[in-house]
């Protein structure tokens, strides 16, 4: 299958495996690499040293593309570009932050740089910084989101219409049908969360991936908006968030509450009581956890059934 995603990462099938923290380490990435997609190494929980380990594994186990994640507003960004650029990673997704910052100095290294964006304004802001695609993430997506609240069915075709950069899109997309609907909308491939949270590699706790699989429609909210934006699965930690938002509480106060590591607290350590739980809208469609080449594998065939049944009308 060939798009223009698939021709910038040098892959096989356009869906690309989301950086997501706590989630996805080398194991995930390789397997959804060798799978014929793209892999990512979700670089907001990883110390610069521990990132450097999880690349080298990551080379050692596939021989595919792969890339790493890595959110702009982490304190030692430039120590994890740095490894990234020495160790010959070759694609990288920027996100929560400026494009503007370091994309040149990426290209420059011959890396292929991908922003994720919430709506038009940050689309065209990428265009002018000179990166090569783009991920249009929709308000359903799980972990920290855009402000506008814009869903993927109406963000995807509003991208399209500003730039012709290579656009994956994002937020809610966890079937082949899904992946049919987002290209389209216009969208050249496909990014996938919590799809591959539920999935043997994911190196998200076994607590948490039951979770997921047991998440009913509106089981997951966007909470936080005072300080940034996520969404999460309802459990007591976000009870009591949601209790201290409908009383009025000060952006200082949530962040007090919430404290470090609460999100390693529940993704990773498996406290599904007063952990945070980030997933998307697409966890309702989720009802099993199995290896990355099953979940992809599954993918594709519902995508050519969707779309042989669409031709047929």
């Amino acid at each position: 299958m060939t798009t223009p995603i698939t021709h910038l990462f040098g892959i096989d099938l356009p869906i690309i495996q989301g950086g997501m923290i706590w989630c996805s380490g080398w194991r995930l990435a390789a397997a959804v690499s060798n799978s014929g997609g793209l892999g990512l190494l979700g670089a907001g929980s990883m110390t610069p040293e521990l990132l450097e380990e999880h690349i080298r594994k990551c080379k050692a186990a596939t021989g595919k593309p792969f890339g790493v994640n890595i959110p702009l507003i982490y304190s030692r960004v430039e120590e994890q570009l740095d490894i990234i650029i020495r160790e010959g990673v070759k694609i990288v997704v920027t996100s929560a932050g400026n494009p503007a910052t370091w994309t040149h100095k990426l290209k420059e290294h011959g890396i292929t740089v991908v922003h994720v964006i919430p709506n038009v304004k940050s689309a065209l802001k990428c265009e002018k910084s000179g990166v090569d695609a783009l991920v249009a993430e929709g308000f359903e997506a799980g972990g920290h989101n855009g402000r506008e609240e814009t869903t993927t069915f109406t963000l995807i075709p509003l991208i399209r219409e500003a730039t012709r950069l290579p656009l994956i899109a994002a937020g809610g997309i966890a079937t082949g049908r899904g992946m049919l609907a987002a290209m389209a909308l216009g969208a050249d491939g496909i990014q996938m969360g919590s799809r591959f949270v539920a999935s043997e590699e994911s190196s998200a706790h076994s607590s948490f991936k039951k979770m997921v699989v047991e998440a009913e429609d509106g089981g997951t909210f966007l909470s936080l908006k005072a300080v940034m934006p996520v969404r999460l699965i309802r459990n007591r930690f976000l009870n009591e968030v949601m209790e201290m938002e409908s009383k009025g509480a000060l952006p200082e106060e949530l962040k007090q509450f919430l404290g470090k590591g609460r999100a390693k607290l529940g993704m990773f350590d498996g406290d599904i009581v007063d952990g945070e739980l980030e997933i998307g809208q697409a966890a309702a469609l989720i009802h099993d956890i199995k290896p990355v080449a099953e979940i992809i594998h599954g993918i594709m065939d519902e995508f050519q059934s969707a779309k042989a049944s669409l031709a047929a009308l």
